[in-house]
């Protein structure tokens, strides 16, 4: 019986350790292989969000944002305990050689004496005297070291990644709207005949979006982590990304394409890799995006602004185009609860920059109507 519970705690062991290892310091790939951690997410935000989608819609938007900082503290104390249970386990199997003031041998002193040297606390009411013992106890007071260092150092680059994601979305609000809207961008662009300023912005969105692929592959959880606005999140940015690129690629007179077209590759890159790894379910009836109305809405606006499509044939050249990356979208912001940007603008709701408790009174300039318009700038 011994023998086995060792065997099995040494099992535990390397699994919980190898599971650790390859979650905070080895970089993943986006087929990988059964992990813990991967069901971890799996099982938990199934539970999550279908407790949280029941919910009154006022208090959805808050506890999915508590998912991911939640989930990741409870992670990092599930490794912990099975560490402490394992080793426990291994001084029971041994014969629980310890001697403890006051408390005869048996597994709870062992789990007890695990636990004080894993978190290093060094209390000294427990000692092992066995050379078996003393060999566990060494080796998990450096894995326990080793835990808490490499803890330590995980939290700040979690955050300094979310932080460098949510830059971006920032830096959208003020030209694509809140939320952000392709035909949006687009119109706010017509003061740029030259397409210097957009073509700039469409090469710093390619490199934002490989920066968002190799972390989200890397750590996961951040795409759990919401934006800090509630009409805003990564997806919709990436998708609002893809959805101009696109519109860009379909041509308007004396457009230069071929910005767009990089852009476009390295976010469609960056959306299917993410739909594998959170095992996306291909959608069965998706929901149509860019219905005729729709469309029509969209050319009318682009229209207003002086952008006019190339040739007849756009809406099948544009359809060709979002049919290479709108499953995969769609699939995520299922899986997330996440919703996705509209093409137009849909409300006059003032953009996020634009808020304000106290109503703006500028004293000279622009007149105040230029800061109180919805969507003016």
């Amino acid at each position: 019986m011994r023998l086995l519970l060792a065997v099995g705690a040494i099992g535990l062991l390397l699994l919980v350790l190898r599971d650790a290892f390859e979650t905070v310091i080895l970089p993943r790939r986006v087929h990988r292989r059964f992990r813990p951690t991967s069901l971890f997410y799996r099982f938990s935000w199934m539970v999550w969000r279908g407790a949280v989608l029941r919910l009154p819609a006022g208090f959805r938007e808050a506890l999915l944002g508590w998912f991911g900082p939640l989930s990741l503290l409870v992670l990092l104390a599930l490794w912990a305990s099975t560490i402490v249970l394992a080793f426990g386990a291994l001084h029971w199997a041994g014969g629980s050689a310890l001697r403890l003031d006051g408390a005869q041998p048996g597994f709870l002193t062992d789990l007890y004496f695990s636990g004080t040297t894993f978190f290093t606390l060094g209390l000294g009411d427990a000692v092992p005297v066995a050379g078996f013992s003393k060999l566990l106890t060494v080796l998990e007071g450096g894995i326990g070291f080793a835990f808490l260092a490499v803890t330590i150092g995980y939290l700040p680059v979690i955050y300094q990644a979310f932080s460098r994601r949510e830059i971006a979305i920032s830096l959208l609000d003020s030209r694509a709207g809140s939320p952000p809207a392709a035909g949006e961008l687009l119109g706010r662009a017509r003061g740029d005949p030259e397409q210097q300023d957009l073509t700039r912005w469409l090469a710093e969105w390619e490199r934002w979006a490989a920066e968002l692929l190799e972390s989200h592959l890397s750590y996961p959880v951040l795409a759990y982590f919401r934006s800090q606005h509630s009409n805003q999140s990564w997806l919709a940015t990436l998708t609002t990304i893809l959805d101009t690129s696109a519109l860009v690629l379909v041509g308007f007179d004396g457009w230069n394409t071929r910005q767009a077209r990089h852009t476009f590759a390295m976010a469609r890159h960056a959306v299917v890799d993410l739909a594998q790894v959170f095992s996306a379910q291909r959608p069965e009836q998706p929901e149509e995006r860019l219905t005729d109305a729709g469309y029509g809405a969209l050319v009318q606006q682009l229209d207003g602004v002086g952008m006019r499509f190339q040739g007849a044939d756009a809406r099948s050249r544009l359809s060709a185009l979002r049919s290479k990356y709108e499953l995969y979208v769609i699939a995520l912001s299922r899986h997330l609860a996440l919703p996705l940007p509209a093409w137009t603008r849909q409300s006059d709701r003032p953009d996020n920059w634009q808020a304000a408790p106290w109503k703006a009174v500028p004293t000279g300039g622009l007149p105040p109507e230029h800061f109180d318009a919805p969507g003016s700038l």
